[in-house]
C-alpha cells in the first residue's frame, strides 16, 4: 500500500469508527456526546477530502477504493448502535436504523458472493446521497442526545412547562429551553427525519444493487 495522503486519511476514518464508542467509555456526558460528535464530523468530512484528493492528485489505488466503503459503514454502524441505545430504542429510530444495517449486511453479502464480478455493484451517486444523508442524520441525533443529557440536569425533575416558567423567572438556566420544549426535541425530529430520507436511499440503492445481481443469482440449467 502507498501511504498516500488519500489512503492516510481514509485509515483515519476506519480508526475513528470505533473512536466514537470509545468516547462513552473514558468520557462522562455529556462530554463524551460533543467529543464522539466533533470525531464523527471531522470523520465524515474526510470521506469528500480522500476521493477528491485522491482523483486530484491522481492517487487513486485499489487499497483506497477497498478500505473507503468499509470505513462508510463501520462509522455508520458503530454510530448508530450507539444513538439507538442512548436514545431509550426509540421506536421512530429502531425501524430505519434496522433498515439501513440490513442493507448494509445484505449489499456486503451479494459482493462476497460476485468476488470478480463484484464490479458490478459499483457505488452510484444515489448510494454517495445516501452515506451523507446517513451521516446529516447521525451528527444531528447526536447533537440531540447531548442537549437532551444537559436538559435532564438542568430541570432537574421539573416538567418543561415548570421549567419554562422558570427561566422567565430567572431561575434556570435559558441556554437549555427553547421555549416551551427542550432544544433537544427540535435536533431529534430534524435528526429523525433525515435518517428516515437516509433509509428510504438505503433500501432503493440496495434494491438495486439486488436487481443488478438477479442475474448472477440464477441456478444454470
Amino acid at each position: 500500500m502507498t501511504w498516500s495522503l488519500p489512503n492516510i486519511l481514509t485509515v483515519l476514518r476506519l480508526l475513528a469508527a470505533p473512536g466514537v464508542a470509545v468516547m462513552f467509555l473514558y468520557f462522562h456526558r455529556p462530554w463524551a456526546d460533543w467529543f464522539a460528535l466533533a470525531l464523527f464530523i471531522m470523520a465524515a468530512v474526510t470521506d469528500y477530502f480522500d476521493g477528491y484528493l485522491a482523483r486530484l492528485w491522481k492517487q487513486e489505488s485499489k487499497f483506497g477504493a477497498m478500505l473507503d466503503p468499509i470505513a462508510d459503514k463501520a462509522m455508520v454502524v458503530i454510530a448508530l448502535v450507539i444513538i439507538t441505545g442512548y436514545s431509550g430504542m426509540n421506536p421512530w429510530l429502531i425501524l430505519p436504523v434496522t433498515v439501513i444495517l440490513f442493507r448494509e449486511v445484505f449489499v456486503s453479502g451479494l459482493r462476497e458472493f460476485l468476488g470478480a464480478k463484484a464490479g458490478l455493484l459499483k457505488v452510484t451517486k444515489l448510494a454517495k446521497w445516501k452515506t451523507t444523508a446517513q451521516m446529516v442524520a447521525i451528527a444531528i441525533l447526536f447533537l440531540g442526545t447531548g442537549l437532551e443529557h444537559l436538559e435532564g440536569i438542568a430541570r432537574q425533575g421539573m416538567t418543561w412547562e415548570q421549567y419554562a416558567q422558570a427561566v422567565s423567572a430567572g431561575e434556570a438556566d435559558p441556554i437549555r429551553s427553547c421555549g416551551m420544549r427542550g432544544c433537544s426535541s427540535y435536533a431529534t425530529w430534524v435528526g429523525l427525519a433525515m435518517i428516515w430520507v437516509a433509509a428510504a436511499l438505503t433500501f432503493i440503492t440496495g434494491w438495486d444493487y439486488f436487481r443488478k445481481a438477479m442475474p448472477f443469482l440464477k441456478d444454470e440449467k
